[in-house]
């Protein structure tokens, strides 16, 4: 059985970005689930990696328990890969990590680097973050969007997340990669991760764009999961 995709979306913002290329995948004949984590962090209290598990799973159980899936994870969905590959209840035939932070290969994995911590302790008030398109001067958020409707609509589903979420270490058990994995890169600051990819062994390639190009041009960016992940299916099992 041909594995079903799953496009996690980043934490901090929601399932339109993945919505375009969830399309495409699904146009050309491919089960595609896009689980919405919108609301996992409504409450201020880690851990907050077991609701986003149990979100996944419930996204999934409608598939036949024998079909694999495909995770495709981007931007910070990316250190929560591990624990959805270890909660999963069906084969993970591999897993993709598109513009995405790296999880560590075993041990805890921290939310945030202790610089980038600093930075968001002094922007947050009240315990939580502003929206994450106001982190950026307007310049460098207009170029992320093909047009103000795209923009709007994703816009629209970012949380203000609380600071606790960048204060917790998510775990990594041992193994979660003893399957096929692969990085998509769409550019900078990202390029460093992707070497560390690399570095792991893992398939590399490139798409060019800015952080949110899977909204830009899904046609290519589902085309080149698509071929990134041809052969996993058969590595399921």
């Amino acid at each position: 059985m041909e594995p079903a995709f799953v496009l996690v979306h980043s934490l901090l913002l929601g399932p339109a970005t993945w919505a375009p290329v969830a399309a495409r995948l699904a146009a050309s004949g491919v089960v595609t689930v896009v689980p919405s984590l919108v609301g996992v962090t409504d409450t201020d209290e880690p851990p907050f990696w077991p609701r986003v598990v149990a979100t996944v799973d419930g996204a999934v159980s409608h598939l036949p328990p024998e079909q694999p899936i495909v995770l495709v994870a981007h931007s910070n969905a990316g250190l929560l890969v591990p624990v959805v590959v270890r909660a999963a209840r069906r084969p993970v035939a591999g897993c993709l990590f598109v513009d995405a932070s790296l999880p560590s290969r075993a041990g805890p994995t921290p939310a945030a680097p202790p610089e980038r911590l600093t930075h968001l302790r002094a922007m947050a008030t009240g315990g939580r973050l502003p929206q994450w398109t106001a982190w950026w001067d307007e310049d460098e958020v207009a170029r992320l969007f093909p047009d103000p409707r795209t923009r709007s609509e994703v816009s629209a589903e970012q949380p203000r997340m609380p600071l606790s979420y960048y204060e917790q270490r998510f775990p990594a058990p041992a193994g979660w990669d003893d399957r096929p994995c692969g990085y998509l890169l769409f550019g900078p600051p990202y390029d460093s991760v992707a070497r560390q990819a690399r570095e792991r062994g893992w398939a590399v390639d490139v798409v060019p764009g800015g952080h949110l190009h899977q909204v830009v041009d899904p046609d290519a960016v589902a085309a080149r999961i698509v071929a990134m992940t041809a052969r996993w299916g058969s590595a399921a099992g």
